[in-house]
Parts: structure tokens; sequence; C-alpha cells
């Protein structure tokens, strides 16, 4: 992953591993979807959404853990398409917004 702007290159391994993680995370929405529809217990509809939004979060995890190790490392070096500052604000902004 180099020369981080408007696009991030990744691997074919990576991209396959971000698809299976996403998939996961549709299936788990549909398994909400179906539990409302038969009426399920609150409480375990509940706890499965709370496994939605921890598998979002590790998917997100992975995503921001590779901006930082290339983009933001990148631009710390001088080597990347942006600087450090530019960088440091870009990742500021997106941890606020992520974490509201």
């Amino acid at each position: 992953m180099t020369g981080c702007s408007e696009m991030t290159e990744r691997g074919d391994q990576k991209k396959i591993e971000l698809r299976n993680r996403i998939r996961r995370v549709e299936g788990q929405v549909r398994g909400v979807e179906k539990m409302i529809f038969e009426d399920r217990y609150c409480i375990d509809v509940l706890r499965q959404l709370a496994a939605v939004r921890s598998a979002l979060h590790s998917l997100a995890m992975i995503i921001l853990s590779d901006h930082v190790q290339g983009c933001v490392t990148d631009a710390i070096r001088g080597e990347g398409k942006m600087d450090a500052e530019e960088a440091q604000r870009e990742l500021i902004e997106v941890l606020k917004t992520y974490i509201k």
C-alpha cells in the first residue's frame, strides 16, 4: 500500500480478507432481520446487534491500522503524496467522526 491520497491500493489477499469480513457482517445483519420477523426475544436481538457492531469495529480497525502503517507512516517519512501535517489532520478528523 503506497502513495495514498484518493485511492488506496490493496493486495488481492487483503481485498479477500476484507470482503470475507464484510460478508460475515452482511450475514449477521440478515440474521437480525430474521430474528425480528420471528419475534425473537429482545435481548437476543440486542446481543446479535452488539456482535454486528463489534464485527464492523474490527473491520474499521483493520483499515485504520493499514492506513496508519502505510499512508501516515509514508507521510511522516516524507515518502507519501501528502505531508505529515496533512496526514495527521486527516487522521484526527476521521477518528472524531468514527468515535462519535
